[in-house]
């Protein structure tokens, strides 16, 4: 059934179809009767708060100060079109179009993995580590540039200014907000991020350019990836494809059915395919005791590590996430 049609029958339903204006608070009864099947009643309430405050600017606590407060039948339209969505699970961040990462407001779509807070952990981890390396750097030390390869579509060394601090590459940047949220916390790290995907890589330059930072986004394809071999980063961090398809029935289905697989999935029989190209590349390009930061599969934390140990990186350290799962790994390069 089209979207159109669902909201149409959700508001015949109610008898909002004939009405010019309808009280907030039976709209928000509407969003439970239809959906608490769905989803926890805390989850539909919050639904409902973010998208009146995200269509009409109302604050959440509205309903407590004015409990009579009514909107038009065109206020109304946007609500029963996000709630038509709802009720075949789509995310709300793609209904909305934003997201948020690290305090930052992020666009995303489907072309775009919704930003995770496990993934913040990742990205705190990284600015914890290197925040004083940052503060400190020297902008007249003796580094060389470097040029980056036709094979990263032809950017010149001048995309390079190696008097800038710390270099990190961002593989696999999706929406970006990895890249985008250390350039914005590491304010002298000269930032690179690389995508498979066009439409990815658009999503993440608008995204720097919302969040005011400089990015360099490239496209390239990680398991062909080659840069000139004097070029150096000093931090490599992944969040790479790594849901093996054996996992699919442990996956939502407001993920399965809207989120990239492109980004989402690797092969049973190759789950590390990525790792070992990321793990690979950073052999070689990253500085002497340069860093490696992964965000992993929770069931394949101890393979990974392997891999790391397989490849000479050293002090290898493997973190759980907030919910005691096996999903960040670092490695230094000796």
């Amino acid at each position: 059934m089209p979207l159109w049609a669902i909201r149409d029958t959700i508001l015949a339903q109610f008898g909002c179809l004939k009405k010019y204006s309808v009280l907030l608070k039976e709209i928000k009864t509407i969003f439970h009767k239809e959906l608490d099947k769905l989803y926890p009643n805390e989850e539909v309430d919050a639904f409902f708060y973010q998208l009146i405050e995200h269509y009409l600017q109302l604050e959440r606590f509205v309903l407590v100060l004015q409990p009579n407060v009514s909107i038009t039948k065109e206020e109304e339209q946007p609500l029963f079109e996000a709630l038509a969505q709802l009720k075949l699970e789509k995310p709300l961040q793609y209904i909305l179009g934003t997201a948020y990462f690290m305090d930052m407001e992020f666009k995303v779509n489907e072309h775009v993995l919704i930003p995770r807070p496990e993934t913040e952990e990742l990205v705190e981890w990284i600015i914890s580590d290197n925040s004083q390396d940052a503060e400190q750097s020297n902008p007249d030390a003796e580094r060389s540039r470097s040029v980056i390869s036709a094979a990263l579509n032809d950017r010149k060394s001048d995309l390079i200014n190696d008097d800038q601090g710390l270099r990190i590459l961002d593989i696999g940047t999706g929406s970006g907000c990895i890249a985008i949220a250390l350039a914005k916390k590491l304010p002298n790290a000269k930032v690179f991020a690389i995508d498979i995907s066009e439409k990815a890589l658009e999503v993440a330059q608008k995204n720097a350019e919302l969040n005011e930072v400089e990015v360099t986004f490239i496209k390239a394809d990680v398991l062909d990836l080659e840069l000139e071999p004097e070029l150096e980063f000093d931090i490599i961090v992944s969040n790479p494809p790594y849901v093996r398809e054996l996992e699919k029935s442990e996956i939502q289905r407001n993920v399965k059915d809207y989120e990239p697989h492109l980004a989402l999935f690797v092969p049973d029989e190759d789950a590390l395919l990525f790792y070992r190209a990321i793990t690979m590349f950073a052999q070689k390009n990253l500085s002497k005791t340069g860093s490696i930061y992964l965000e992993i599969n929770q069931y394949l934390g101890e393979e990974t590590k392997l891999l790391l140990e397989a490849h000479n990186f050293s002090e290898i350290e493997l973190r759980k996430d907030i919910f005691g799962n096996n999903r960040m790994l670092k490695g230094i390069k000796p």
